[in-house]
């Protein structure tokens, strides 16, 4: 499925919202800066479902930090870190009429930094009138795997993910990228086959034999959605939702 072709973005993004989006762009580029585009609007490429976070990620590498700044800066962007402080050793946060421009360029747990690879694999999308190339799934799996906080948790988007293209991912890719943190991959892995054993038999069986994943009996479409509705009651799960009704979670 070529990404993001689910999303009727003229629809999903208010227009305000993405002349706004589209000013960060059109400045980063102009100042010769090659991004890539995670958050909500990778998440949406690849899940073909919506949630409007009023911000956009774009992740650079670590050499380019100071021009992108500098590029958002000249365009009207302000720090946010002056509404509430941030850590500034792995992102930049820029504002302007409530929208946020997330530029980054680590981890933040420092785990890793946006390396050359990130872009020889990028997939391109075109959002309303601009081409744009997303975080490919399998680093933007990699990043959400460790966010794992009590007041902020992205592990409904890595079982979005997983369910949207898991039969596709390069997992050899996300193996050597986890490296001794393999271990984390395998508890998402397992907490996926429970919630939708159906999907996760169409995972490679190389990686179920490598991560020794156990093979969970088919359920029903009714057992499955009970199973979602156990970890949170709200709408949540993308491929539940009708493609008009924005993600809660």
């Amino acid at each position: 499925m070529p990404a993001g072709q689910e999303i009727a973005w003229v629809d999903v993004i208010p227009p305000d919202q993405w002349a706004l989006y589209k000013q960060a762009i059109q400045a980063v580029r102009r100042a010769g800066i090659r991004f890539l585009v995670g958050g909500g609007f990778g998440l949406a490429a690849y899940t073909g479902r919506w949630r409007n976070t009023k911000d956009m990620d774009l992740y650079i590498v670590p050499s380019d930090r100071e021009r992108t700044i500098q590029a958002l800066a000249e365009a009207g962007f302000g720090d946010y870190y002056d509404t509430l402080p941030y850590d500034r050793g792995w992102i930049y946060r820029s504002t302007r009429d409530g929208i946020i421009i997330d530029i980054i360029w680590s981890m933040a747990n420092r785990r890793a930094e946006v390396d050359p690879v990130w872009f020889q694999n990028a997939r391109s999308l075109l959002v309303r009138d601009e081409m744009i190339e997303l975080v490919p799934a399998e680093e933007l799996l990699w990043c959400k795997l460790y966010v794992f906080q009590r007041d902020h948790c992205d592990w409904t988007d890595v079982l979005n993910l997983i369910y949207a293209v898991g039969p596709q991912i390069d997992w050899d890719r996300v193996l050597n990228r986890l490296e001794s943190d393999v271990p984390v991959l395998r508890a998402a892995l397992t907490l996926f086959g429970w919630l939708s054993p159906n999907r996760a038999a169409k995972l490679p069986q190389k990686l179920r034999d490598q991560l020794g994943l156990n093979e969970h009996r088919e359920i029903s479409p009714e057992e499955e959605e009970a199973r979602i509705r156990l970890l949170d009651s709200r709408a949540w799960f993308a491929a539940l939702q009708p493609r008009d009704r924005p993600l809660e979670v």
